[in-house]
């Protein structure tokens, strides 16, 4: 059902329950992604595919829909020839239909609207590098139309997610400033830096002053690095910690496939707990069946 509290107000509360990856539900669902759009390809010709695999994440204990906005770009949009307007409302759609699905099920439900980083659009797996070559104000002119109309759509939260380095991070954020939405800072990692090779502690400060910012973590990276990194996004901010990994596989951009076993074990949920996470859930290759291991342990 749509919520009653902010995102915010339930934070303060306890901890919250993320979905997983959008992509593998899709895939189990049958959709072939084989396409530089990704996911987004769905917002244009499969968007009941999307709100099931929303749905389904309902179904395991999830409470918050991260959208199909992650490859969602205007540019991204235009190079298949969709027009500006159209790709405004593609990228309502895809907070409407996270909604929608939410909406079906007996608890709380919220909705954030994902803003993938720059590299995203690239589709060259530049998003797990960063560095682009761009200033940071070059990326926040990049950024800031696609959160004006993700924010005009009535999400709960913005999700600034899987972020390389903290020139991004800084352009999302004031990309994101004064738009009327909440928003959530996640970097992507390697150890204890960022993919762009900064120290994680530089990069959580950035947004421990922020009142936009509601929560501060990491996501799209290996599980075993996942701890420090609450303990650091924690110590640093004072904020709740947002954590959810991949699945511990690597993905190999050339291929465009997934290489190595997965490590995700939602058990170490517990660990994140005492460390101060308090949005938790999977990335790339975590389904709803981890999903729903994960949320019934933090309903013990």
């Amino acid at each position: 059902m749509k919520p009653t509290r902010t995102l915010a107000a339930a934070l303060a509360g306890g901890t919250v329950v993320l979905d997983g990856g959008l992509s593998n539900q899709l895939t189990t669902q049958g959709c072939d992604l084989s396409d530089a759009l990704w996911s987004a390809r769905l917002l244009v010709d499969g968007p009941e595919q999307i709100e099931a695999a929303h749905a389904a994440y309902v179904r395991a204990g999830a409470r918050v829909l991260i959208t199909a906005g992650y490859q969602a770009t205007y540019e991204g949009f235009a190079r298949r020839g969709v027009s500006h307007d159209t790709a405004s409302a593609l990228l309502v759609r895809s907070v409407e239909l996270a909604r929608r699905a939410g909406a079906a099920g007996p608890d709380e439900v919220w909705v954030a609207a994902s803003v993938g980083p720059y590299g995203a659009m690239l589709a060259d797996g530049s998003e797990y590098r960063g560095r682009y070559g761009l200033s940071v104000r070059e990326l926040e002119r990049f950024h800031r139309p696609r959160i004006e109309t993700l924010a005009s759509a009535g999400p709960d939260a913005l999700a600034l997610e899987t972020v390389p380095d903290t020139d991004e991070a800084e352009a999302l954020l004031r990309a994101a400033a004064g738009c009327g939405v909440p928003v959530w800072l996640s970097y992507s990692i390697e150890g204890e830096r960022t993919r762009a090779g900064q120290p994680l502690a530089d990069a959580f400060a950035l947004a421990a002053g922020d009142e936009q910012v509601i929560a501060v973590g990491i996501n799209c990276c290996e599980p075993g690095d996942t701890d420090r990194a609450v303990e650091l996004a924690a110590s640093v901010t004072g904020k709740p910690v947002v954590v959810y990994p991949n699945s511990g596989e690597g993905w190999d951009a050339r291929a465009r496939s997934w290489r190595g076993n997965a490590t995700f074990d939602p058990s170490r949920v517990r660990s994140w707990q005492a460390a101060g996470a308090r949005l938790v859930g999977g990335c790339c290759r975590v389904g709803p069946e981890q999903i729903a291991e994960l949320s019934a342990l933090t309903e013990r």
